[in-house]
């Protein structure tokens, strides 16, 4: 398999989309890894398995409907296997193995049969001290945009998902890209004020668009370079709420095609007003989880 992708929008050929196949039982408190699985273990309202398939398959039929070759991770049992962009990404034509949490390992190991298809010489896995998934990368052609964290107290936040080392690995291993990091908001107790990844407050749409989110950024000359770069009348601006319920990560099929929740009718009605076709499916359940359309997608290949 020749892998392609180069940036977020261009038409899909070939993706790993995730499962939500023998899921697993509800996690216990302690067993959370983002602010928002934890606020409804708490509340009793933490997505069932049988929603969350029904989800997945309204995605599968989407990409189906493209004509797009859609792979699936070896089901592991009692496993959540449903964000597949935070085990690996592609950049240009090399897969990276994401250095996730720990716990997290046997994802991978689901995949391997994808992997085995690719030119060994295009695999690459980082050191251990390397902490990067991919719902922090981000491709904008010759731009390669990363979600980090900064703060001194980066360990003590399991929503810290990518380190300065990581940035650091991508900037090395694509010296001719401009990779540029953004200091992310980080909260381990409201989802409200937790971007767990950069595709969480940013992620660009069609050939010149973004969906952003202000106060998701530490530092706003990194809300301000993206600003400068598309252009503040190009940038759909959510608010708070919006951003807990996932706005900025939707997924695009092609430069004109975007997925997306079907309840998010501010930025649904704002896409096909600049021209997008809308593919609407429901995915709140599973956003319950701090993740949702993008975050369930692997792209192997882009035209």
């Amino acid at each position: 398999m020749k892998l392609n992708v180069k940036n977020e929008t261009s038409r899909l050929r070939a993706v790993v989309l995730g499962s939500a196949v023998n899921n697993g039982p509800t996690p216990t408190v302690e067993e959370a890894y983002d602010p928002k699985s934890l606020e409804h273990i708490l509340a009793g309202t933490y997505p069932v398995e049988s929603d969350m398939i029904n989800e997945m398959e309204a995605f599968h039929a989407v990409f189906k409907k493209y004509n797009v070759t859609v792979y699936r991770p070896e089901m592991i049992e009692n496993y959540n296997q449903i964000f597949s962009r935070d085990i690996g990404f592609v950049i240009d034509d090399v897969f990276i193995k994401a250095n996730i949490l720990p716990d997290r390992n046997r994802e991978l190991d689901a995949i391997q049969y994808i992997i085995d298809q690719i030119d060994p010489n295009k695999v690459v896995r980082p050191p251990d001290t390397v902490h990067i998934e991919g719902g922090d990368v981000m491709l904008w052609n010759d731009y390669v945009f990363i979600g980090t964290y900064k703060g001194s107290d980066y360990k003590d936040y399991i929503t810290a998902r990518t380190n300065m080392e990581g940035v650091e690995f991508i900037r090395n291993l694509f010296p001719h890209k401009i990779v540029k990091e953004f200091d992310l908001v980080k909260s381990k107790l409201e989802a409200r004020d937790n971007a767990l990844h950069l595709d969480c407050c940013f992620q660009p749409v069609g050939i010149n668009k973004g969906i952003i989110y202000k106060s998701g950024f530490r530092e706003e000359s990194d809300y301000m370079y993206l600003v400068n770069l598309f252009g503040k009348e190009n940038l759909f601006h959510i608010t708070r709420e919006e951003m807990y319920r996932m706005n900025s990560n939707v997924f695009s099929i092609a430069p004109d095609v975007v997925v997306s929740e079907r309840n998010f009718t501010r930025l649904n009605t704002w896409l096909r007003e600049q021209g997008f076709t809308v593919e609407e499916l429901p995915y709140a359940e599973i956003a319950k989880q701090e993740g949702l359309l993008r975050c369930s997608t692997l792209p192997l290949i882009r035209d």
